[in-house]
């Protein structure tokens, strides 16, 4: 009984840490900041649960629908990395179109699949519901 009551401590402050981890996600109140959160969920942390909490209702099921994160990037966003580095636009010129409730945000990816360095250029529009930014489309390419 010693033994096991121990061992239950970490287990269940493992279950704590994780479950923030997803919570955390949905509080950002930025919309750049949420989409580098999105993309970073799915390519970095390969967890497309997380990435599912920041989109739309339609675009959530789609993503969960593929099952796994390299079917989402390579399905979606015609993207495929092993580990990527994840910016939005801050040029400083239309860094992103925002509007009441609604925003348009460009992310820039520099990252490696299977040893070969890609770069590309992804657009996404992103609304308001209840106060949290979720990503409800993906734009065509910019180029």
């Amino acid at each position: 009984m010693f033994l096991l009551k121990y061992l239950s401590i970490p287990f269940l402050l493992l279950l704590v840490s994780c479950g923030n981890e997803k919570e955390e996600i949905t509080t950002i109140d930025n919309p750049k900041f949420v989409a580098v959160a999105f993309f970073d969920a799915l390519y970095n942390e390969k967890n497309i649960e997380k990435a599912a909490l920041v989109c739309d209702d339609k675009l959530s099921r789609l993503v969960l629908h593929y099952r796994s994160p390299e079917a989402v990037g390579r399905h979606l966003f015609n993207m495929s990395y092993d580990k990527v580095e994840v910016k939005p636009d801050d040029s400083g010129v239309k860094i992103r179109e925002q509007f009441k409730g609604s925003a348009i945000v460009t992310v820039y990816f520099d990252g490696y699949y299977n040893d070969n360095r890609l770069k590309d250029v992804k657009r996404i529009s992103l609304i308001q519901r209840k106060g949290k930014w979720v990503i409800d489309k993906i734009l065509k390419d910019p180029f």
